[in-house]
């Protein structure tokens, strides 16, 4: 076994690192990141690390760049400094959606972030609703994709006890996720099916499945600039339903995406802490928000015991 657990945070999420101290009865380790005057990044970690099993938290969100250089620094750091073993915590990783050649001499930038990890030093990630489970294979290093499902089936279960609801996945691409809730939640299923009537015209968006009178929950792993998400909304209120929140993940929301919100027919969205939310998404009153730090810290504390994590895939 390696020695103390220390977890370190960057700057992309302090909020759930200091969660995850909490939950864990540790201490936040102390570690400071500053810049140049030119804007190089400057990281100095104020702790013993040697030998420790040092964890340190840092999803790559907007703006990406910035937070993965400051994670592959701090990862250098604790490197140079002799730790134990480096593990990044990374509730939400960048570059995901990037994960195949989807043009000629398109890059794979998902695979490039996962080399850039382990060639750095990181020795195990561990991440959360992964935009697409097979992102594990671009890593030679154990990878824990965690499931923001048992807290948020948790959260929807005690809002909608009584309701007749339906889940309802927002593209073809998300009904395995969206069977896997509708079975949780003892639900039906409902498919939006969008499409292009022609070169330069409007989505037409059919709905597959039943949401006439029923209380409609829109499931995604992300939301970025809402577009998607609200137009589904938009469809669900046409085909008679009752009532339309949202549930994802990470909270994305770039662009106009609070702006789309706000004027869309959702009467709320329910969104994981992976993310911090910007003060205008704050302000918006249809944002909730639901901490997965507990799972984060019970895989944190299987990984460091050695004791298994497949309990948290539910």
């Amino acid at each position: 076994m390696y020695g103390e657990l220390k977890i370190l945070a960057g700057n992309g999420n302090p909020v759930i690192a200091e969660k995850i101290a909490d939950y864990l009865g540790v201490s936040l380790g102390q570690a400071r990141i500053s810049r140049f005057s030119d804007g190089e990044i400057n990281v100095e970690i104020h702790e013993n690390v040697r030998g420790r099993d040092v964890y340190l938290v840092q999803p790559t969100c907007a703006p990406a760049n910035d937070h993965l250089m400051e994670l592959l620094i701090m990862v250098d750091a604790c490197k140079r400094s002799s730790a134990g073993r480096i593990t990044a915590v990374m509730p939400y990783y960048g570059y995901a959606r990037q994960d195949r050649k989807v043009a000629p001499r398109a890059p794979i930038s998902a695979k490039l972030v996962a080399d850039l990890l382990a060639a750095a030093g990181v020795q195990r990630v561990l991440t959360m609703d992964l935009h697409a489970g097979q992102i594990q294979g671009f890593f030679d290093i154990p990878v824990d994709n965690l499931y923001a499902k048992p807290r948020l089936v948790d959260f929807l279960a005690r809002e909608t006890h009584g309701l007749d609801k339906v889940i309802v996945s927002p593209d073809a691409g998300g009904a395995e996720r969206a069977r896997s809730y509708a079975k949780a939640l003892r639900a039906d299923l409902a498919i939006i099916d969008k499409r292009r009537s022609g070169p330069n015209e409007a989505k037409v968006m059919h709905v597959i499945g039943d949401v006439k009178d029923k209380h409609c929950i829109i499931l995604d792993d992300m939301v970025d600039t809402a577009g998607t998400l609200c137009n589904a909304a938009g469809a669900l209120h046409e085909n008679g339903a009752s009532s339309i929140i949202a549930c994802c993940t990470h909270p994305v929301f770039s662009g106009p995406a609070i702006k789309r919100i706000r004027e869309s027919r959702l009467e709320r969205i329910v969104v994981g802490d992976t993310i911090p939310l910007t003060v205008e998404a704050r302000d918006c009153g249809k944002i909730q928000v639901v901490s997965v730090a507990e799972l984060f810290g019970e895989a944190m504390r299987a990984i460091h015991y050695q004791d298994s994590v497949s309990r948290l895939f539910v």
